[in-house]
Formats: structure tokens, C-alpha cells, sequence
């Protein structure tokens, strides 16, 4: 898909904050698409989170609130992406990690029930369903990981969780289908907006959520396929999805809350993952919201780009290197461009990124999760 050019060139900038310390490096090319943003019409307020990187026309790890107009370019092509947690009812010292590695298999159509299971989750279908339950490629994973630490007790037991059991991080999206929409809008208004009260907002927004609904029983079938492989039962413990526009009313009227590669601070505890040889954190939102954007950090963020990163790790790592992580765990990635791209030196460390949220008074940090086994791909064709 063709990236439309978000710069406008003569309308009032909107307030734009970056929530970074000045021991987290921001790539430059990054704010100016912040700031480009900021000066689309409607917008009030533009946030760059810790995690801040450059993405096609308008950054990710990024959240914007606008008046009388939503731009679902802001959200991009993989509308609902989020993150999902699963207990895994199964004890982290029973994990058998080589032989799953060996065997574990999430690739093409489920042979289940797809009709019955989209009834279950209260979806109708899309016309995507042969990608239903598959992880699909980029940084989305599917990650059984142990408790690393413990930092609120508290917390942790009120999500029912156990500090000796596995868990499951499921980081997917909508596949085709959010595509698919954005190129509709795209063929039509390029980067342009929609009036919030057009008939056009409103089909999108019937779409938008679709995809949103589509993409979280995606993340719930490819955790069932996950547990399913390895012979565990399991509980959704939270979902949540960074890659929306949604409406929030307030005494001043409807703002337009578009986020990208940036996870809600309302909906309760959220998980920011690291590269898959980092630490993930389970966080508690604080605050208010209002100077955040009601948003936090997705994840560690992008340091290099994907050739950049094919390019220097290539020079440092063999592929089978990369299969396994300093924390031991194992990595399923059969494309080994994607195995380069993904290695953790393309990453920022999640731990500044982290730190930078809780210096900010945005988050407590409620437990940390270290990998088992991260599930990216197989070589066959889906």
C-alpha cells in the first residue's frame, strides 16, 4: 500500500508531548511525523510514549485526540492489534520448551470449528476466517513465558494468578481484514480525514469495530491452537488492543481517540513486552490520563529499521544463534529475514521504557515475565 503524506502545511499545531527521559534515544525522524500530526485539522493533542519510533506517514507508540474529525490512517492497516494474556494452567517448572519448539505448529486455516467458535466469541465473520488463529508475521508473536518477579502481591493475586504457573502472551491482530478496510479509506481520502458526523465516520467506525472484535477472537484462537499444542488448559486473563480510534465524551464534548502501537491506560492492567530475549511487564495504569492521552507504551519500540537490522545482526549472529535467548528460552522462526529483523538489538530496552512510565506516574509495575518460548513462524506457506 502506497504511504499518503500526512504533512499538512498551514493549520495550528496541537499540543504534542513526548513522555520519554533524556536516557531514552527518540529517533528524530519520529517527532516530525508527531509534529506533522499534530498539525492535522481537528487535532488537540498529540502523545509520543517511551517506545516513540517512526512508522508509514505517522509514528508508532503514539496516541492523538481530535474534535469533529478522526483520521483512520492514524490507526493503520492492522486495526484491533493488541496484546492478550492467558494462564496457563500448567506449572513453569513443567514446561518441556525444546520439545514443544520442535513440534508446535500455528500455521494456516484451524480444521476446528471456525463458524461455532466466532458464535462463541460473539463475532460475525469477515470473509478473513482461513487467518483466523494464526499469529502472522512482523513483531507479532505468541509467547509461553514464567514469572520472573513478583513486585505487587497484591495486584497480581487479584488476576488469579500464581507465581509458579506458565502464561501465554498472544500479540496479533485483525491479519487481512484491517488491511483491508484502511484500503478502502485510503483509495478514497488518501491520509485525509472523515467528519465524525459523516456517513462515511460511521461506516468506518461499523468496520473499524468489526475488526477490532475480529482481531481479539484471533488472539483467543491462537492461544487455544498454542495450548492445545502443548496440552494445557488456560484462562484469558486481559486483552487489550493498541491500534484503534475510539470516542471518549466528556463535559467538553466527543474527542476522537486514535491510538497507534499504544495500549490503553482505562481498561486496567496491560502487558508491555520486550524483544523476545527481554523481560515482558505487567503493569497497573496510574493517573488520570488526560496528559498521557489515556495511553501507555505497546511495547520496547523499534531502534532499527528492519533492513538496518538485517544488515548489522547478520554481521554479529548466525540464525541458529538466534534461536535461543539469554534467558534460554527458544525461539520459532523459521524465515530467517524475520529472525534477524526480530532479534533483540532491533529493539529499545524495555526497561527504559518501562522506567520511563513509572518516573512519569503512569504505571506500577504489578509482576515481570521472562520467555520460555516464542512462537513467530514456520517455513511452510500459510
Amino acid at each position: 500500500m502506497s504511504t499518503p503524506d500526512t504533512t499538512p502545511t498551514s493549520t495550528p499545531s496541537a499540543p504534542v508531548r513526548i513522555i520519554a527521559s533524556p536516557q531514552s534515544w527518540i529517533e528524530g525522524e519520529a517527532v516530525r511525523q508527531l509534529e506533522a500530526v499534530a498539525r492535522l485539522p481537528g487535532m488537540r493533542l498529540a502523545v509520543g510514549l517511551p517506545d516513540l519510533h517512526p512508522g508509514k506517514g505517522a509514528p508508532v507508540g503514539a496516541a492523538f485526540t481530535s474534535e469533529g474529525i478522526l483520521y483512520p490512517y492514524l490507526v493503520g492497516s492492522d486495526i484491533g492489534c493488541g496484546m492478550g494474556l492467558w494462564d496457563v494452567g500448567m506449572l513453569a517448572r513443567k514446561a518441556k520448551a525444546e520439545r514443544w519448539a520442535a513440534k508446535l505448529d500455528v500455521e494456516g486455516a484451524w480444521n476446528g470449528d471456525v463458524e461455532g467458535f466466532l458464535v462463541e466469541e460473539g463475532v460475525k465473520p469477515a470473509g478473513f476466517e482461513a487467518s483466523l488463529g494464526t499469529v502472522g508475521g512482523g513483531n507479532h508473536f505468541a509467547e509461553l513465558q514464567r514469572v520472573e518477579a513478583v513486585h505487587d502481591a497484591e495486584a497480581f493475586a487479584s488476576l488469579g494468578l500464581g507465581e509458579d504457573r506458565l502464561l501465554l502472551l498472544v500479540h496479533s491482530g485483525s491479519r487481512g481484514l484491517g488491511e483491508a478496510i484502511l484500503r478502502a479509506h485510503v483509495d478514497r481520502h488518501a491520509a485525509g480525514g472523515l467528519a465524525a458526523d459523516s456517513d462515511e465516520a460511521s461506516a468506518y467506525l461499523t468496520r473499524h469495530d468489526h475488526a477490532v472484535a475480529w482481531a481479539r477472537a484471533n488472539r483467543a484462537l491462537v492461544a487455544r491452537r498454542m495450548l492445545d499444542g502443548i496440552g494445557a488448559p488456560g484462562r484469558r486473563v486481559l486483552d487489550v488492543c493498541h491500534n484503534s480510534v475510539t470516542a471518549r465524551r466528556d463535559a467538553q464534548g466527543t474527542r476522537w481517540l486514535h491510538r497507534k502501537g499504544a495500549a490503553p491506560a482505562d481498561e486496567g492492567p496491560v502487558v508491555i513486552p520486550g524483544s523476545r530475549g527481554a523481560l515482558s511487564y505487567l503493569v497497573a495504569p496510574l493517573g488520570d490520563g488526560t496528559g498521557n492521552a489515556f495511553s501507555l507504551a505497546h511495547g520496547a519500540g523499534r531502534k532499527w529499521t528492519r533492513t538496518a537490522a538485517r544488515e548489522r545482526i547478520k554481521e554479529r549472529f548466525t540464525a541458529e544463534s538466534l534461536t535461543r535467548t539469554s534467558f534460554k528460552s527458544h525461539v520459532v522462526c523459521e524465515n530467517k529475514d524475520l529472525l534477524f529483523e526480530e532479534a533483540p538489538p532491533a529493539y529499545k530496552p524495555i526497561d527504559r521504557v518501562v522506567t520511563d512510565l513509572v518516573e512519569a506516574g503512569l504505571v506500577r509495575v504489578v509482576a515481570t515475565l521472562a520467555p520460555v518460548l516464542t512462537y513467530k513462524t514456520r517455513s511452510h506457506e500459510e
